[in-house]
């Protein structure tokens, strides 16, 4: 059987809401997180291009949902949706309280969501707000990927720890924690595998 691999990737389109979702409806895998977890280095990792999220060390830069047009080389196709970072953002709280109610407004709107990566930090406990998403997440029915990302900044004898620490925080089992590195790109096979598979269903 052919190695699946990620043949093109292109940026489709910024949406601030509901309308504005690209028109053309394919399957769509959701990255979610707080602000400057690393979803633009992932989706980059992922993707293989350097540039394709563009990526800040600002938390909060990414104010819109980005739609990413996937093709694989068996020709099917799928949406990478970036959505923006929950937690501390520099913006007004008006403007906070409008992303909250367009994302819920797209995790509601019946699109054809095959699961939702949630992404928190390998090296910290899930916080609050990566509580409430994961909760709003499983109240959705949506399935959910747990990605413990930068695993790279910690070493192997502490990784395991961490893993527990976050399982144990949402009630997950092991499997439902994939860790990733975008810098050394560990986990990117395992991930394309669950992508894959997620859309023969």
């Amino acid at each position: 059987m052919e190695e699946i691999k990620i043949i093109k990737s292109e940026y489709i389109t910024s949406a601030v809401s509901k309308k504005t979702c690209p028109e053309e409806i394919l399957p769509e895998i959701v990255f979610v997180g707080r602000s400057n977890v690393g979803k633009s280095s992932l989706i980059n990792s992922l993707t293989n291009r350097k540039s394709l999220a563009r990526t800040s060390g600002t938390p909060g830069k990414t104010q819109t949902i980005n739609f990413f047009k996937i093709t694989l080389n068996d020709r099917r196709e799928f949406y990478l949706v970036d959505l923006p970072g929950y937690g501390y953002a520099k913006t007004s709280k008006t403007n906070r309280a409008l992303w909250a109610k367009f994302i819920e407004e797209y995790l509601s709107s019946g699109r054809d969501i095959k699961f939702v990566c949630q992404l928190i930090d390998i090296r910290h406990e899930p916080q609050e707000s990566d509580l409430k998403s994961f909760a709003s997440l499983i109240e959705k029915n949506l399935p959910v990927l747990i990605v413990a990302t930068k695993s790279d900044k910690i070493g192997k004898t502490q990784r395991q720890k961490h893993l527990n620490a976050i399982q144990k925080a949402l009630g997950v089992d092991a499997e439902s924690i994939l860790p990733y590195s975008s810098v050394k790109n560990e986990g990117r096979s395992e991930l394309l595998d669950v992508i894959t598979a997620s859309l023969i269903k």
